[in-house]
């Protein structure tokens, strides 16, 4: 029995038959797959890892119509991918390929077969004008310390541990107990408020017992110790902990390389990408059971593409406020707020004196928060040896000083923290570029947890059809690997026509694989946390 929707769409299909048919007769073939319809079964809105995943998905092994809806004029892979600038090659953030999941590890590998590199993973915490490698090795930190503060260190800590903070509420209080106060402000103060931009007394001790759970400094240090010495930790097959893992794998020419190829097979398998085209209306026909998007492509022109379902990888908040007729959860998502991101690429005429992948720094007299060193992440990042490219992060609320800052400004700016912090030299960086990300980490206050749980109903009882997805799209702190399951699950939730799998429960610590049994909702378990502001 056909519904009206579905008749609707099979009386398109005849009239797009009929319309193919002509043009073939007249000798001309339609420079698009479209054929002159906007109608689809799927309309996908982002073509980063959770959109491109959805496609790619849906296209291999369903007959489900499809377009994906990319704003950006030209790149694909979202805060994943990767931008060019005259020969280089540079990430928004670096993204190291590495996952729990077996499923995702094997569709990267299906997705890029040939053009995968191992790398060495090395990153140090800069600190008082010294490098401490990460994760730490205890006679360089001894070294570095020296003496007196080493042994400050080591009373702070027994201090803590036998005059711990009653109930710690806070980050502060949490991180002070487990390492000592001196640790505290070495080692996670000074950071934790460049990328966060919240005073860690006015963090949730509930983040830092999620961010920092299982490590424990005396376990820590014997296990730096051994390192050390050359002696291997690894006893009875663990794993080995995710942070801490020694090497990765990497895309040659960066993760945009992956996406690329994503796009390439989507498209190949039936999908369609519309680049530079801006989704800004999704209007709800519930008589017919179908979406309507409305936008505007590169040329300012209006489009109306129609959908049995829609996958948003958009941010939360936005979507919220563009759904027609407007949710009763449109109200609460304007509570949700972004942490936004500035990197600043400065090229280099010779290569770099470190061969880091990223330095934490943990100065306070300069901005930056984090360097990136994108030879070091791949060779084939830069132009050729005797070259290099260093990406200074910068963790900012969008429209605050720093956002607003004038390129020109913000390129001296690096410039001068680059010298300031002894890693490169002024006469030697030639060239420098910003690319400025919006919503680049979805911030977890006080109320975050009650506006995604309300707008999660509402979707689910008033919006059949409407799938979020993604980071931003779900208002989650979600790697690389989580975003690409969410499409995945999304997909298979479609094609079953029911839903199968919970995507809300994607998170951090979850392992995906098919022995879980036919219901992986099993596995999807945890939550990675980002800072919660303390209640009050």
């Amino acid at each position: 029995m056909l519904t009206v929707a579905k008749l609707r769409f099979e009386m398109q299909d005849i009239l797009k038959l009929a319309g193919f048919i002509i043009c073939c007769c007249k000798g001309r073939i339609p420079n698009t797959l479209r054929i002159m319809s906007d109608q689809y079964d799927v309309i996908i809105v982002g073509a980063g890892p959770a959109g491109l995943t959805a496609g790619y998905i849906l296209t291999k092994k369903s007959n489900e119509r499809i377009a994906i809806l990319e704003a950006h004029p030209t790149l694909v892979g979202g805060i994943s991918r990767t931008e060019r600038y005259k020969d280089y090659l540079f990430d928004i953030g670096g993204h190291r390929f590495f996952s729990k999941s077996q499923e995702i590890e094997n569709l990267w590998r299906e997705i890029l077969p040939d053009d995968f590199i191992e790398r060495p993973r090395k990153s140090r915490i800069y600190y008082n004008g010294k490098f401490y490698s990460y994760p730490l090795r205890a006679f360089e930190a001894l070294r570095n310390l020296g003496i007196w503060e080493s042994f400050v260190c080591v009373l702070s800590y027994v201090k803590a541990r036998i005059f711990p903070i009653t109930s710690p509420r806070t980050f502060r209080e949490w991180v002070s107990n487990q390492f000592g106060a001196r640790l505290f402000n070495i080692f996670f103060k000074t950071y934790t408020e460049k990328v966060w931009g919240i005073s860690c007394d006015e963090i949730s001790a509930d983040w830092a017992a999620q961010r920092i759970k299982g490590l424990n400094l005396a376990i820590a240090v014997w296990r730096a110790v051994m390192k050390s010495l050359g002696i291997s930790n690894r006893r009875g097959g663990k794993k080995v902990v995710k942070t801490l893992i020694e090497s990765f794998r990497y895309p040659r020419r960066g993760p945009g390389m992956l996406w690329d190829a994503a796009a390439k097979r989507t498209v190949a398998q039936g999908g369609e990408i519309l680049m530079a085209h801006e989704a800004r209306r999704f209007v709800y026909d519930a008589g017919a059971d179908l979406w309507t998007v409305k936008g505007i492509d590169a040329a300012g022109k209006e489009f109306n593409f129609t959908a049995r379902h829609v996958i948003s990888s958009a941010p939360l908040r936005d979507v919220m406020q563009a759904i027609v007729p407007l949710p009763g959860s449109a109200t609460a998502a304007r509570e949700l707020k972004y942490r936004d991101f500035i990197t600043v690429a400065i090229m280099l005429n010779h290569a770099p004196e470190f061969d880091d992948n990223w330095i934490y720094i943990h100065d306070p007299s300069v901005k930056v928060g984090r360097v990136q060193n994108f030879s070091s992440w791949s060779p084939d990042m830069v132009p050729n040896d005797h070259s290099g490219c260093l990406g200074l992060e910068y963790f900012c609320f969008e429209n605050d000083g720093i956002w607003a800052t004038p390129d020109s400004a913000l390129i001296d700016l690096a410039k001068n923290e680059l010298e300031k912090l002894g890693f490169a030299k002024r006469e030697h960086m030639t060239d420098g570029v910003v690319v400025r990300q919006k919503k680049a980490y979805p911030v977890y206050d006080d109320h975050y947890k009650a506006v995604v749980e309300t707008i999660r109903r509402d979707l689910e009882q008033n919006y059949p059809g409407f799938h979020p997805v993604g980071r931003n799209g779900m208002h989650k702190y979600n790697n690389q690997d989580h975003a690409m399951m969410t499409g995945v699950l999304t997909a298979e939730n479609i094609m079953a026509g029911v839903e199968k799998f919970n995507v809300w429960n994607v998170n951090e610590d979850a392992e995906y694989h098919e022995e879980v049994g036919p219901d992986r909702s099993a596995a999807l378990n945890s939550l990675r946390e980002v800072p919660e502001r303390v209640q009050n």
